[in-house]
């Protein structure tokens, strides 16, 4: 009997490629890392006995601080641990009436009154002894510890953090070798075939050469005529589409060199558009808000709020940015006044419309009433301010079409508006109907 092919060989190299993606398996599931074990926080220094630091926090917040804050200086001194340096019944006596305790005479008020700047603090004659305990419990708490960083578990894609990326790595590289076992036994399986038919003589029969494809569509003007006349409509529509875009930066969020979350401002703080950008009322442009318009808040505001961040920004980042604001401005937080040395914020514009194009703000925003939202999107969801609109011509024509007039309380369009509702034979105008396609509305 002939030999036909070493089915032997076959077998171990098939007995080979199981036992290697079983040995891969294994390395994938030792390899999983083990959960890290948090070391136990210091436990937190105990409030006054009979104080409760969590009714003083409440207390704090509604009465403090717009002045104070716990680890910095603001209009006040800062406030952590204020029981270590003055005696609790002479603080009772500062916080229910600061001034007539500095009118007295008291030396200790005196140094504080001078200490700050001068800054008078309000009288609060409504807070009890048990208040004013509770706020100097909260003010007595230990800073809290910055959070720990992410373990290396956590940073690592495809640890045991994430059961399911474990699973699909390994059916990924399962599929992967048995798709490689395949494409090996097919090519063993043909080489036993060869020598199979080689050993009985047989001979194939060799390929009937053929045409080439591309000659024979060489060959067929008419094909040739149909692809060349296809080939020129769609390079000319793509040529139209990229031409068109041109000038177009819809979506356009540059990094400002001061991080401006509209997000808090506008959504969470429901600052109106029009506080900041007040020339958008008067003006043809809304203008750059200037930095001492900022510092109308942030003069008392020098860090933000716990629950501001998000995963992406930190509470440290935010404050970071009010520490470039204030160093724009030349404001000096501990001393509480301004340096005069300041520096220029190179703000990036987001929304430019060419040269030859007209638009005025106080127009839309006051004569039409339009509100921001409409040509700028959703500004107050905005963490990075971006380009809303396409802001090109068919987009501000379409927006005159559908865009009635509003006639309450608007005199200057009643008589025109008259005529020319009887004209088109309708109850309410649009934008366009009142002239706003004529070319010279926008064009000069």
């Amino acid at each position: 009997m002939k030999k036909v092919g070493n089915h032997n060989s076959i077998s171990r190299k098939l007995f080979f490629s199981i036992a290697l993606m079983l040995s891969i398996s294994f390395t994938s599931f030792a390899q999983e890392a083990i959960p890290a074990v948090d070391a136990a926080a210091p436990d937190a220094a105990a409030p006054s006995q009979g104080a409760d630091p969590v009714k003083g926090k409440e207390l704090f917040s509604a009465n403090c601080a717009a002045c104070h804050k716990l680890d910095a200086k603001a209009t006040g001194p800062m406030l952590r641990g204020i029981a270590a340096k003055y005696d609790a019944s002479w603080l009772h006596k500062w916080v229910r009436n600061s001034s007539e305790l500095i009118k007295s005479g008291d030396a200790q008020a005196v140094k504080v009154y001078e200490e700050n700047n001068k800054a008078v603090m309000s009288a609060f004659p409504q807070l009890t002894d048990g208040d004013i305990d509770n706020i100097i419990a909260y003010t007595s708490e230990p800073k809290a510890e910055a959070p720990a960083a992410a373990t290396a578990t956590e940073a690592v894609p495809g640890t045991a953090s994430s059961d399911s990326g474990v699973s699909n790595n390994i059916i990924l590289g399962a599929l992967s070798l048995v798709m490689l076992i395949l494409v090996v036994m097919l090519f063993l399986v043909n080489k036993v075939l060869s020598k199979v038919a080689k050993a009985n003589g047989i001979e194939v029969a060799p390929k009937t050469p053929t045409t080439p494809i591309w000659k024979a569509f060489a060959r067929n003007q008419f094909l040739v005529l149909v692809s060349a006349v296809f080939l020129l409509l769609a390079s000319a529509y793509f040529v139209y589409g990229f031409l068109m875009q041109i000038g177009v930066d819809q979506d356009y969020a540059p990094i400002q060199p001061i991080h401006y979350s509209h997000r808090i401002h506008a959504g969470s703080n429901g600052i109106s558009c029009k506080y900041c950008h007040s020339s958008a009322r008067v003006s043809k442009h809304s203008g750059i808000p200037s930095l001492n318009v900022c510092m109308n808040c942030h003069k008392s505001i020098g860090e933000v709020s716990d629950t501001t961040a998000t995963p992406e920004y930190s509470k440290a980042f935010y404050d970071a940015e009010i520490q470039k604001l204030y160093k724009a401005v030349g404001w000096d937080a501990t001393n509480q006044k301004y340096t005069g040395k300041t520096e220029p914020v190179k703000w990036i514009r987001i929304h430019n419309l060419p040269s030859f194009v007209y638009f005025n703000h106080s127009q839309h925003v006051n004569v039409a009433g339009i509100e921001c939202q409409t040509c700028h999107g959703p500004v107050q969801e905005y963490e990075i301010q971006k380009q809303f609109a396409p802001l090109t011509m068919g987009w501000c024509i379409n927006c005159h079409r559908k865009t009635e007039v509003k006639m309450e309380g608007n005199e200057y369009y009643t008589k025109i508006h008259e005529q020319l509702s009887k004209k088109y034979g309708v109850d309410k105008l649009t934008a366009a109907q009142m002239g706003g396609l004529e070319c010279g509305k926008c064009h000069y």
